[in-house]
């Protein structure tokens, strides 16, 4: 995939799939027609960095603007990329990129929501994090839910999400209401030994079927507008039956693409239903503790990068270094120490800092999959500068 260099293209223009592979850029002629004459009257300004923030700031305006469709547009090249590495991680999963590119770009809002402008980040760093965590949580939701058994897997769902379940099955409405009052009376009934359900519950005992099917016989009275007739313990277990089979439909459909349409539905597409608020999941905990763990881990990742190409450097120019930020003498100061003329002192240290910047620079693309620009390079120089002196500042 060719990155995109014209700035109105990288705000117009949106990733084309043939089957899982990049096929072509599609442009919007409304955003085209905008990014152009917001450039004619900000001529100077073509940084994509200082687009992506402008936008930015009037989303948090107007969230239903065209801001949002921009920058959908600006985040299309990370978002590929950070599906692309996301699902490489997984041995095995019924989803493409294509598809997680699609649950990625679904959550946008919530990248657009947590992006702190006054704190310098950049919109394309934080995003591919971002990005990187919705993936994993839906994947991860899937492996957690295919482990589960059935009877777990029912006290793990929510009513909110049963019902839609049911509702997304095609049942008839006076069905989804029996079903529900069952599977809430054996949640009332069925109550694991230990403090919190695990992922193996066995089907419960005949005597905890018996109790269910009772509660359900005395609350269908008050609880359904069509008590219907009474229930048995075999009619109590194939319906719950048949709410773990909707359940595992609903949540993680075997389909070629999750952009069909939502079954039992007029409108809106399955992918819908997959990504939703991250309070939601089953694991936010988890996630949530892995994205710090992800954080910490590329700051380390960095450090022991940097460490291994300043001892690469010459013994001269590390000498310099330590000189420079270590010590905190100037460059006048240095020239002295050594014995050598200031500019000399100035040329060295200009060059060990531009060979651990491309050195950095190659490095933030090949593993973070990040287009560089003029913004994108001085953001890295800014944390190279950052790095070197809390690094120096380490070894005194």
């Amino acid at each position: 995939m060719l990155p995109r260099q014209d700035t109105v293209k990288i705000f117009s223009t949106f990733i084309q799939f043939d089957y899982d592979r990049f096929s072509s850029w599609a442009t919007d002629s409304r955003l085209r027609r905008s990014m152009k004459q917001c450039l004619a009257k900000i001529p100077r300004e073509s940084s994509e960095n200082f687009w992506a923030l402008y936008w930015h700031q009037i989303w948090e305006q107007q969230p239903k603007s065209l801001a949002r469709e921009h920058l959908v547009a600006y985040l299309q090249e990370i978002c590929f990329w950070s599906s692309t590495k996301t699902i490489n991680g997984f041995t095995s999963t019924q989803y493409t990129v294509s598809d997680c590119f699609q649950v990625a770009i679904a959550g946008i809002d919530k990248v657009l929501k947590g992006f702190d402008r006054e704190r310098g980040f950049n919109l394309k760093s934080y995003a591919s994090i971002t990005f990187g965590n919705l993936i994993r949580e839906l994947l991860r939701q899937k492996r957690e839910i295919d482990i589960c058994s059935d009877w777990s897997l029912l006290r793990k769902l929510s009513q909110k999400r049963m019902t839609e379940a049911l509702a997304g099955a095609g049942l008839d409405p006076e069905v989804v209401a029996s079903y529900i009052l069952g599977w809430n009376c054996l949640k009332t009934i069925y109550v694991p030994e230990r403090a919190s359900s695990t992922r193996k519950l066995p089907k419960p005992e005949p005597e905890t079927w018996v109790a269910i099917t009772n509660l359900y016989n005395q609350e269908r009275q008050t609880s359904l507008d069509q008590p219907g007739k009474t229930a048995t313990t075999e009619d109590l277990e194939k319906w719950m039956l048949s709410c773990v089979k909707a359940a595992r439909a609903h949540l993680f459909p075997n389909v070629t693409s999750i952009n069909q349409p939502k079954p039992g539905y007029e409108s809106g597409e399955i992918v819908d239903s997959l990504v939703g608020e991250v309070d939601d999941s089953l694991l936010t905990d988890m996630i949530a503790d892995e994205e710090a763990q992800q954080r910490s881990q590329q700051q380390s990742e960095i450090g022991q990068f940097l460490t291994a190409t300043i001892q690469q450097l010459k013994p001269e120019e590390q000498k310099l270094l330590e000189l420079y930020y270590s010590l905190g003498l100037k460059q006048a100061e240095i020239a002295q120490e050594l014995n050598t003329q200031q500019y000399t002192v100035s040329r060295k240290l200009a060059r060990s800092r531009k060979a651990l910047l491309k050195a950095l620079a190659k490095w933030t693309t090949e593993t973070m999959h990040i287009s560089l620009t003029s913004d994108i390079l001085d953001n890295i120089s800014s944390l190279l500068e950052e790095w070197l002196a809390g690094y120096y500042d380490s070894q005194k």
